[in-house]
């Protein structure tokens, strides 16, 4: 070792004993805080837009199926499972899963309520899968994603 090297590695030691030390007096950061659950954001609900035709009295009625909540129609219940819908720059299609069911007069079946339809819904498209009943017609419309808990079904 030479002489000129003595003071760089002193001064190397004196760096790390240093930087050690501030380690050691650094306090650690806070931990982050969060916010209330009243403040935090809801989480997005998707709404399934339908129209529901009456066939006995001409009245078309507009429907908003949160998914996975039923909403009732004349006798119908709907229930929306999914709804989705190509992004701009593609054809446009909108398709929803629905489970439509019919509550019947007591009496008439032993729950109640007939299940009448169940499958995938096109909107450009309502011919290719259609719920079949003598009084009501049902198709899709679009989807849409809603902020928050505000989204009401509709009741006709």
């Amino acid at each position: 070792m030479t002489r000129a090297s003595l003071p760089a590695i002193m001064t190397l030691i004196a760096l790390a004993s240093v930087a050690q030390a501030q380690q050691k007096t650094v306090p650690a950061p806070p931990p982050a805080k969060t916010p209330p659950a009243a403040t935090a954001a809801a989480p997005a609900v998707t709404v399934a837009l339908l129209q529901g035709l009456d066939k006995t009295t001409a009245r078309v009625s507009a429907l908003e199926a949160p998914l996975g909540k039923a909403v009732r129609f004349g006798t119908l219940i709907i229930t929306a499972r999914a709804c989705a819908k190509k992004p701009p720059e593609e054809p446009p299609n909108t398709v929803a899963f629905l489970e439509i069911d019919e509550a019947r007069p007591e009496g008439d079946d032993a729950t109640g309520v007939q299940h009448l339809f169940s499958g995938w819904m096109f909107a450009q498209s309502p011919s290719l899968s259609t719920l079949e009943h003598p009084v009501y017609d049902v198709t899709v419309l679009d989807c849409k994603t809603e902020t928050g808990s505000s989204a009401k079904p509709s009741a006709k």
